[in-house]
């Protein structure tokens, strides 16, 4: 495929870097002072087979290869900067050295006539890899950047091309190449239409740019651009709203798993437990800790996080309700005051352990990254997870209230705690694990929430707050109502967000 690319681009052929006659014209040419000459060397490196060819043309584009004055010879400058101690490798056989003295090495500079071949020679290169996603890539990259000859090359190619997202970005480059050239009004208008459906950002660009070069809007060339510029807005509007729908969910799925487990405990327990936020930060101290532990397996130490979490941030809430709470069932003003000094020490116990400063926690490879739903809406992958690992947590405490024995004492402790103790439920035993699951589920929401913002020692003061919103707004003790009120709170929220963003 290359092949044909580039024996329409160039006239010349060439052979690979390890023969010495071959490299020597390239070297030659590359540490000339004619821009003219540096053209023709990365023509010959485009057009050889050597397989690093790719990392040389990058390297010229980052300003990262140099050349010996005397000797001519090129190097890749591997450290982040030339200069005086800096690494550098031999392009021909891989040698690596340190720079003793930089002023016996001179850069290889660029014009900017040479900068927009070598970015047209990478994206044209990426098209004969077996890589789908840099094959796509390298398609998406020629937007914009296609001339005459690229685009007899590419006519072919459109035809033979299997993948439908590289042909579609192949069409798009050709479609942004005959608009802003010197095709006919006809010609234009085809393209026109290609770049109105293919959603993409660069060919809204080039729609705009084309409508500004226009004077007459009553031609039909005008009218055209006109009706794709405004179908493109359109379609804008609803994307925008789509996202705003996706982070408002994702950041509801939050308020929901920090929520859930005090909706628990104030229900049945009527304990207003004001160290609720600091739960939370254990969890997500608790994240931090596993991926210290297992610095190479950032997705394990995740998966892991869960679990422990629970376990940890529920056993503080169990010896939390065993030291302090138990002794003020009733009063709940004063189960208010002792649960916010509790927070306090939970905060300076951390600041002590791990300091004051935040802490980053990773996102793993299998979170990164972004969903293509359309060319126009991409959803962040990790926003995904948080809400589905929401929706697992409260369909799994749904299932032990209403399906296990203690789910049943439960229930029946907060529907009439006197009736319920007489019938032998032991009221006690049942407030201690209630509090312990509460605890432990805000111990789970500090996992997701690492995943979102810095771990440090005052991150749960900020949901404390909302924890008691989508509790009152949901219904004490009611799960469902829980669920929808985070999910709504946190879509409303970024509407609010969005409103002040235009204002």
């Amino acid at each position: 495929m290359i092949s044909l690319i580039v024996t329409l681009m160039f006239a010349t052929s060439f052979d690979v870097f390890g023969e010495t006659k071959s490299f020597d014209d390239i070297q030659t040419l590359l540490t000339s002072k004619s821009f003219n000459d540096k053209q023709k060397a990365v023509t010959l490196i485009a057009q050889s087979d050597d397989k690093n060819k790719a990392q040389l043309l990058n390297s010229l584009l980052e300003k990262r290869v140099v050349y010996g004055k005397k000797d001519k010879a090129l190097w890749f400058v591997v450290s982040d900067t030339f200069k005086k101690g800096s690494e550098i490798e031999n392009v021909v056989t891989g040698e690596k050295v340190t720079v003793a003295k930089k002023r016996n090495y001179r850069s290889v500079t660029l014009n900017n006539k040479m900068r927009s071949q070598i970015k047209t020679l990478l994206a044209t290169l990426a098209l004969t890899g077996s890589d789908l996603a840099q094959k796509q890539a390298g398609a998406q990259r020629l937007i914009g950047e296609v001339d005459e000859p690229l685009a007899m090359a590419l006519s072919e190619l459109v035809e033979k091309e299997s993948d439908g997202v590289t042909k579609s970005y192949l069409n798009v480059a050709l479609a942004v190449y005959t608009l802003t050239g010197q095709g006919t009004d006809a010609e234009k208008i085809e393209s026109i239409d290609v770049l109105a459906s293919s959603g993409l950002p660069q060919a809204f660009e080039a729609l705009q740019v084309a409508r500004v070069t226009i004077d007459d809007d009553n031609t039909p060339l005008a009218q055209a651009l006109n009706a794709a510029i405004d179908d493109y807005n359109q379609t804008q509007k609803v994307v925008n709203a789509a996202q705003t729908l996706y982070f408002g969910l994702s950041l509801g799925s939050v308020l929901v798993l920090a929520g859930i487990g005090l909706a628990i405990t104030f229900g049945v327990m009527g304990v207003i437990n004001m160290a609720h936020g600091e739960l939370i930060m254990l969890g997500a101290y608790t994240t931090y800790v596993m991926q210290q532990l297992l610095p190479a397996y950032t997705g394990m130490a995740l998966l892991l996080s869960i679990p422990c979490a629970f376990v940890v941030s529920g056993l503080v809430g169990v010896l939390i309700e065993r030291s302090v709470i138990r002794h003020l069932y009733g009063r709940p003003l004063e189960t208010l005051l002792a649960t916010f000094g509790i927070s306090l020490i939970l905060q300076q116990a951390v600041r002590s352990i791990f300091s004051p400063l935040n802490r980053s926690v990773s996102t793993p490879e299998f979170m990164s990254g972004m969903i293509d739903v359309s060319p126009m809406l991409q959803l962040t992958a990790s926003r995904m997870y948080i809400i589905v690992f929401c929706l697992l947590v409260f369909f799994a405490l749904l299932f032990v209230l209403k399906r296990t024995s203690l789910g049943l004492q439960v229930r029946a402790v907060s529907q009439n705690r006197s009736m319920a103790r007489a019938m032998g439920v032991r009221s006690e035993w049942v407030d201690m694990a209630t509090f312990g699951l509460g605890s432990g589920i805000a111990g789970v929401a500090g996992v997701a929430l690492s995943q979102l913002t810095n771990v440090g020692p005052n991150m749960g003061q900020a949901y404390i707050i909302d924890s008691f919103m989508v509790v009152v707004f949901g219904g004490v003790g009611n799960l469902w109502g829980t669920l929808a009120a985070g999910l709504s709170l946190g879509v409303f929220n970024k509407i609010l967000e969005l409103g002040q963003g235009r204002c």
